[in-house]
């Protein structure tokens, strides 16, 4: 059930007479040159992007591409970010330019200025921006003659000269700047005198027009390490965003303030569900009682899930001595992502980054027979891998995480069925907890770039299909990805569509053949013969932090009963009725439900909308009357009362737990925020 990322418009092949330029040849093709379709760049036979001004030596086959397409959103922005980088420098001349690269649904600038950014100046820089939008300067691609050239005209952007220096050492995904064959600049041109107003080092390409951008707008700033180094200089970073069409620009800054409302770090400070110390230090949660309690929560209901299914729990160790990582290829291909060892008695040890080594050692500690495969073991394992703290998010980024991993140890013949089984797990996960859109992203190996893989054809071959057949029998959609699979094996990683639109990757799984090999990982066959396993990595629930920091927005806070960390808020109308709420709250408790009696001075109103604000599902008030009658007036989130005897509902609280009910949740609900 292989599927596609829809493409913004259909491209066609145009053929480029040598010696004329493509905005000439897309004008005689009658394609269009304004609007959300207009054809902004084209896209050559070598996959590369290239100016409407370029000229081809000889006749050329070219793609148009829309403004409204990837690669073309992709133009817009970069070139969004030149205007705003003129802005700023036509406002405050001391900055000096950083990088300016397209990122997801928008752009940013880094700008070493003398003191930060204010909410009015990015008002007067955007007001600048959208002059310079509608003067329609030319952008225009020049080619520095020599390194000599670049670093005269730049000598006065200490940042841009750094950046020369490094051409061909930097991550072209972040530097727009160098990385091409050529060192080329962009000149912002005057498009009725013809003079340069500003220029830039980037290696391009750009939109003919600055007035052919749309909308844009500027949505906030930061302070930014340089190149992401926290030992270099710290600069002002300003983000923003544009679109094709002014509605398409309204519908994502409505999105954005949807976004900011279900904010896990907001909701998670208000909810007191975590905490960060300077002291423990950063990208390491604390997690306080009420997110412990959602941690739990799902960590139960995984083991109930993997004990059925026929999971063992075990328990490894939080470091290992250097060998293990030696033999798992971490180390020293992945010495980046570790930290730094512990010398133990002349020994090196490390924070484990993963947990698949300890497993493999804790099958390898028995031997095993046919009959005892699949061997699944599990572990909510912590680990640790190093992150910029510059990258660090709330709980979306940290140092240190739980995983719900796994590791399944089968024969080649199960691991089909086996990986199948792994790929339902994740469907019944996300059903239950009203996660409707997701899809799989199948990670293969470039056969154009095999020295980044192990070298054995027909593992390849085998481990492909076995996964794609897992995947196809699934009918769950999925999308291919060439080139972003392991060094070991094509990964399968579980995108989770939040509710805001938002994207990203919840668990990565794993038909691996590779490393059983390297660990000696092996079973006796029914005719005496010793085989290797294969090992399926699997995480449905990815880790704790990021999971829950999912489901904090993607429910707003706002979480169904059987997650929530107060299930049930019991409010006396009067101190004298203290005694009958703690009955009902020693009812509730006995069923198994977690209840809290209101015992602060106010008054019911307000005892009321606290309980709301806190986003506790079931509201029960109890005056004079329930007292007599032995029952609750019970508030639901959608703010019906309903008055019914206290065993009517502490069955029906019982029942909305055991059947993880979604009722009254706030991935259903639009005013869940409030």
């Amino acid at each position: 059930m292989s599927a596609s990322r829809p493409a913004a418009a259909a491209e066609r092949v145009l053929a480029i007479p040598a010696g004329t330029t493509c905005a000439e040849a897309v004008a005689a093709a009658g394609l269009p040159m304004t609007g959300p379709d207009a054809i902004v760049v084209v896209r050559g036979q070598d996959g590369a992007l290239r100016d409407l001004s370029w000229i081809p030596d000889a006749d050329a086959q070219v793609e148009p591409v829309p403004m409204s397409s990837p690669a073309g959103l992709t133009v817009l922005r970069h070139s969004a970010a030149h205007v705003l980088a003129q802005a700023v420098q036509d406002l405050h001349a001391e900055a000096k330019l950083g990088i300016g690269p397209p990122i997801e649904d928008g752009f940013y600038y880094d700008f070493d200025v003398p003191r930060p950014f204010q909410s009015e100046d990015l008002e007067r820089i955007e007001g600048r921006m959208r002059e310079i939008i509608k003067s329609g300067q030319k952008f225009r691609r020049r080619v520095f003659p020599s390194l000599d050239a670049a670093r005269a005209e730049l000598a006065g952007e200490p940042y841009k000269l750094e950046l020369v220096g490094l051409k061909g050492e930097v991550d072209p995904g972040e530097v727009m700047e160098v990385g091409g064959r050529e060192l080329t600049i962009y000149d912002n041109v005057d498009s009725r005198t013809g003079e340069v107003r500003w220029s830039d080092l980037c290696r391009g390409p750009h939109l003919p027009s600055t007035r052919l951008i749309p909308a844009v707008k500027l949505t906030r700033n930061a302070a930014a390490y340089w190149r992401g180094n926290e030992k270099n200089p710290q600069l002002q970073r300003i983000y923003g965003t544009a679109w094709p069409t002014r509605d398409a620009l309204r519908d994502y800054l409505r999105m954005l303030a949807e976004a900011a409302k279900r904010d896990h770090r907001r909701i998670g400070e208000d909810l007191d569900l975590f905490a960060f110390s300077k002291e423990v230090g950063r990208g390491l949660p604390l997690w306080l009682p009420n997110g412990t309690i959602v941690r739990d929560e799902l960590e139960e209901w995984a083991r109930q899930t993997e004990r059925r299914l026929g999971y063992q729990r075990v328990a490894t160790p939080h470091i290992a001595q250097q060998d293990l990582y030696y033999l798992s290829g971490h180390l020293p291909y992945y010495t980046d992502d570790l930290y730094s060892p512990i010398d133990i008695e002349g020994e090196k040890y490390y924070l484990r980054p993963m947990n698949c080594p300890h497993h493999h050692m804790v099958y390898k500690a028995r031997p095993h027979s046919y009959r005892d495969l699949p061997y699944k073991l599990a572990e909510h394992g912590t680990v640790y891998r190093f992150e910029r703290s510059g990258q660090l998010h709330g709980l979306m980024r940290t140092r240190g995480f739980t995983q719900n991993d796994a590791h399944i140890y089968c024969t080649y013949d199960q691991a089909k069925d086996q990986f199948l089984e792994v790929m339902r797990m994740h469907d019944d996960y996300y059903r239950a907890l009203g996660i409707a859109g997701f899809y799989m992203v199948l990670a293969l190996r470039d056969p154009a770039n095999k020295d980044k893989y192990h070298d054995d054809a027909q593992m390849w071959e085998t481990s492909e299909r076995i996964t794609r057949e897992a995947m196809e029998e699934s009918r769950i959609p999925y999308v291919e990805e060439l080139g972003g699979a392991a060094h070991y094996g094509p990964k399968v990683d579980f995108v989770i569509r939040a509710v805001t639109g938002k994207e990203f990757a919840a668990s990565t799984n794993q038909v691996d053949f590779y490393t059983p090999q390297r660990f000696g990982l092996t079973y006796h066959d029914s005719d005496g013969t010793e085989k290797p396993v294969a090992v399926i990595h699997r995480a449905p629930l990815g880790s704790h932090e990021r999971f829950v920091a999912h489901l904090t927005e993607h429910y707003a806070g706002a979480f169904p009963v059987w997650l929530a960390p107060e299930q049930i808020r019991i409010i006396p109308v009067v101190d004298e009725l203290l005694g009958y709420a703690e009955e009902v709250r020693a009812a509730l408790v006995d069923a198994g439900l977690r209840a809290d009696v209101d015992t602060s001075d106010g008054r019911l109103p307000g005892k009321v909308r606290s309980a709301v604000t806190r986003k506790i599902p079931l509201i029960a008030v109890v005056g004079k009357r329930e007292a007599e009658q032995r029952s609750v007036t019970v508030r639901y989130r959608s703010g019906e009362e309903i008055p019914m005897p206290l065993t009517e509902f502490v069955e029906q609280g019982a029942e909305l737990v055991a059947t993880k009910s979604l009722a009254g949740a706030g991935h259903l609900r639009p005013d869940a925020e409030a």
